[in-house]
């Protein structure tokens, strides 16, 4: 069986690909899910605010000894690399160690320092840049639209300035998700990413302060991600990349089916190690050979809502989907009876 795909116009030898986390920043972890059969990393994502962070320490250690005196030893400020510079080298000598594609993760706030960014990580020789449109609503004086019409902007800027393949990590609380997508895929895009993980805010209430909340997807938070895959699937060229909550083989099977290209997996690993990797691989290459599939492309979006709709048989990913369990009501029941 084999379980290739493409993505992005680039050739995976499995759909399986480590998503953006802490992991990826790890050498010898990347180095481990090569070896476990990842058809691609994605790298740690370079965040805007990371970088002005180092520059403000950076402009503050430059300024500590303005006020220095005629004994002092040394005049040189602690300083020891530019955060931007040092993810650089990581990213390229990452790219040079591995021989899976390696794609990079971004998210900025502003146009010109995405624009930047993505020009200086497409020199590490990395194989596509994914925009990580990770946007929380903090206004209230900005409509979807407003909002909706500046992401655009910026992904089409980059597109227009990078020759690599760009692909578009989305967050799932867009009013319309289906016409963003439509309009994303019109900047030229190679790919979607379905969707973002959001880390949320927590609190400690014995203490009665905010606290850091590490929060790993669960089982079958990936229904989501199946629903619009199969809905986009036959009516945008860009490849369609499907994430969180995914955990085994038939997790991936099922996006397969709904028009996914690829998957990215990252709480599983977390849980469970890089060993699940392979581990999906071999479940998704014996469910094929049960099947008698001798490639994905020969069941992918097979039950993608274009497919299933082409002599209007079925409308599962729409409203009626509510509609339908309801009226057979009787027969959830026994399904989880059983």
């Amino acid at each position: 069986m084999k379980i290739e795909t493409s993505y992005l116009g680039i050739p995976l030898s499995s759909p399986v690909i480590l998503g953006a986390s802490d992991l990826t920043t790890d050498s010898d972890m990347l180095k481990k899910a090569e070896e476990q059969g990842a058809g691609a990393v994605v790298y740690k994502t370079l965040f805007e605010e990371q970088v002005q962070m180092e520059n403000f320490l950076h402009d503050e250690k430059m300024s500590q000894y303005n006020d220095i005196h005629a004994e002092m030893i040394t005049l040189h400020p602690d300083v020891d690399h530019s955060d931007i510079e040092y993810y650089l080298v990581q990213l390229r000598k990452v790219k040079e160690s591995l021989s899976i594609p390696v794609i990079a993760s971004l998210n900025c706030v502003n146009e010109s320092n995405w624009v930047r960014y993505a020009k200086m990580i497409e020199e590490t020789g990395v194989d596509a840049i994914e925009l990580n449109l990770y946007q929380i609503p903090v206004r209230f004086d900005l409509d979807a639209s407003f909002i909706e019409q500046r992401q655009l902007e910026i992904v089409a800027a980059i597109r227009n300035r990078v020759s690599i393949p760009v692909s578009v990590k989305l967050s799932s609380g867009y009013t319309n998700i289906l016409h963003f997508a439509k309009r994303l895929d019109e900047t030229g895009v190679e790919g979607l990413v379905l969707f973002n993980a959001f880390f949320q805010p927590d609190i400690d209430i014995w203490h009665e302060k905010h606290k850091r909340a590490f929060n790993l997807s669960h089982k079958g938070d990936y229904k989501e991600s199946l629903r619009y895959a199969g809905m986009l699937y036959g009516r945008i060229k860009a490849d369609i990349c499907s994430s969180r909550g995914i955990y085994h083989g038939d997790d991936v099977i099922k996006l397969l089916l709904t028009g996914s290209s690829c998957v990215q997996v990252v709480s599983t690993v977390y849980r469970h190690g890089m060993e699940r990797i392979r581990e999906i691989n071999r479940e998704i290459a014996d469910w094929m050979q049960r099947k008698e599939y001798e490639q994905i492309d020969q069941f992918r979006g097979k039950l993608s809502d274009i497919s299933l709709n082409k002599n209007d048989t079925l409308i599962i990913y729409k409203r009626a989907q509510y509609i339908d369990t309801l009226l057979h009501s009787d027969r959830l029941i026994e399904d989880l009876e059983w």
